[in-house]
């Protein structure tokens, strides 16, 4: 996908990978509309980047496809979808409450689905869908299993989508980053993270994921050990 001049709805632009991703994409010439759900981060970054902005609440499947209709309309067409809402909890599998788990697949699975379903009759070919799922899709975790199968779901309807597409030119980008140095096993919505490996750097995440979207790959992903970062 050519970034410069590209017409990107970034959904998740208030959470720290998420702006990271919003300003990426301004530097290298992409036109930004950001979505997201805090009010006050929303309008930092967007009087920062100039961009438009629509709140939305990623729990409402009706409430991200208006965010995907308003950021279309706002930038005037849509050609790629940056999707990096989330949410995590930890604990075992025997005691994570069923409002927890609700919330982890509403958040982590259902509304990027429902983005991802919203913008893709709206993309043509050349145009590109990035989200953000994690390492656990591909490693389920002790202590993260309702995570790691929210992250899962969401790693496979993409799949799924890119089989669909295959022939139309649109790019399916799958991030599965690591652990990573945002703060975000600290924001758990319940329980308490358990012995984690030492953060990655998110800005090397991000540097990655435009290198692989101008380059159409299909993922970006850690090995097992977190040692390696592998575009593939």
């Amino acid at each position: 996908m050519e970034i410069a001049g590209a017409r990107i709805l970034v959904a998740g632009a208030t959470g720290a990978l998420g702006a990271r991703l919003a300003r990426a994409l301004a530097a290298g010439g992409a036109r930004v509309a950001l979505a997201g759900r805090n009010p006050e981060r929303l309008s930092a970054v967007a009087e920062e980047l100039g961009a438009p902005s629509v709140r939305f609440e990623a729990r409402e499947a009706a409430s991200c496809e208006r965010a995907v209709e308003e950021g279309a309309t706002a930038l005037g067409g849509l050609d790629g979808l940056v999707v990096g809402v989330g949410v995590t909890a930890f604990g075992p599998a025997e005691t994570t409450s069923a409002e927890a788990a609700s919330e982890l697949f509403a958040v982590n699975a259902l509304g990027p689905m429902a983005l991802v379903r919203a913008a893709l009759g709206r993309l043509g070919d050349g145009g590109a869908v990035v989200a953000l799922s994690a390492i656990v899709a591909d490693h389920p975790t002790a202590d993260m299993a309702a995570y790691s199968a929210s992250k899962a779901a969401l790693s496979a309807f993409l799949a799924a989508v890119r089989r669909e597409r295959r022939r139309s030119g649109l790019t399916v980008l799958d991030v599965r980053p690591q652990h990573l140095a945002t703060g975000f096993s600290d924001r758990a919505i319940e329980g308490e993270a358990p012995s984690l490996p030492d953060p990655a750097d998110p800005d090397v995440v991000v540097a990655t994921v435009l290198d692989a979207l101008r380059a159409d790959k299909r993922e970006v992903a850690w090995d097992l050990g977190g040692r390696e970062l592998l575009v593939r």
